[in-house]
């Protein structure tokens, strides 16, 4: 360590800056090239959405969204089978009306056939209540649910626009998210009684 250190300070400081600057730039340019090469590339899914939290004040608006496929049913004996903070694989399959439900989880990458779409997330907790038909939780019956994040839960909009979103009713809000081959995604488009109101940008 003392030879890289005396290596380093033999270095002038501002070409030191130079090369930190350097490596910076190219690391947020990687995150914005793979984000971009999801929107591009990644193969739609249609999201039902319940936005939380309407503000975030130093960023401008944005809104927090609870999805509906972030619960996703599993029998009672397979509970113990995640834990929170696991890293899981969740298939989509659209519904009759073209909206993405998660009809699987496991713990290892399945293969997708069909219309299916195999989505990346994270288990934030192992025993919920999952959505019935009409998309209300419903913990009154004996149906378990692992809750999962996958990483669409901020949506940031221009500044003053997110109360408009927050007060919309949930059965008229959509996000169109973009599934990558890997899994990872990314919002690609929200949506107000079908229509596109903000699209992201591929950059």
């Amino acid at each position: 360590m003392g030879a890289i250190d005396h290596l380093i300070g033999r270095v002038p400081l501002l070409a030191r800056y130079i090369l930190a600057a350097l490596l910076l730039c190219g690391l947020i340019l990687a995150i914005v090239y793979q984000r971009a090469g999801i929107l591009r590339d990644g193969k739609e899914v249609r999201l039902e959405v319940v936005p939380v939290d309407p503000r975030d004040l130093f960023r401008g608006d944005y809104v927090v969204l609870d999805y509906r496929i972030s619960s996703v049913e599993v029998p009672k004996d397979n509970m113990d089978s995640f834990r929170r903070g696991q890293k899981v694989f969740v298939t989509l399959r659209p519904n009759d009306s073209g909206k993405a439900r998660a009809v699987s989880i496991s713990s290892g990458r399945p293969a997708a056939s069909g219309t299916d779409i195999v989505i990346n997330g994270t288990v934030t907790a192992t025993s919920g209540c999952p959505f019935n038909e009409v998309g209300v939780r419903d913990c009154k019956s004996d149906r378990r649910a692992v809750q999962v994040k996958y990483g669409l839960e901020s949506y940031f909009v221009p500044q003053g626009e997110g109360r408009k979103i927050e007060t919309t009713e949930k059965a008229r809000l959509e996000v169109v998210a973009a599934v990558a081959p890997s899994g990872q995604s990314a919002i690609k488009r929200l949506l107000i009684d079908g229509k596109p109101v903000y699209d992201e940008p591929p950059y």
